[in-house]
């Protein structure tokens, strides 16, 4: 789980980000994003204040697409860890598959 008791906790103030400081901070923002998601919509899911609920779950979309724009970017920067999420997508569709014989 991040730590979010600093925001720029993966960052240095006194020179640039290496590569893999990058790396390491963008994968920190995908967390960030998917913690943001499940907040707005446990708060979502929690009340019966209609214009809360909708607020809320247009929020928790919008973090859904900045997830997908980190993903993106950290497959730019580190395409070959593309490979690990294509291998456990492929492990998934095996254990579907055998549950549906």
């Amino acid at each position: 789980m991040p730590e979010f008791s600093t925001p720029f906790s993966a960052l240095k103030n006194d020179r640039q980000l290496t590569h893999e400081e990058l790396v390491r901070a963008i994968r920190f923002m995908i967390a960030a994003e998917y913690e943001a998601i499940q907040l707005y919509q446990q708060t979502a899911e929690s009340t019966d204040n209609a214009l809360a609920k909708k607020v809320l779950i247009d929020i928790a979309d919008e973090e859904k697409e900045h997830a997908g724009e980190f993903l993106r970017l950290l497959r730019e920067l580190e395409p070959e860890e593309e490979n690990f999420y294509k291998d456990g997508y492929a492990e998934v569709e095996e254990m579907i598959s055998e549950l549906k014989k």
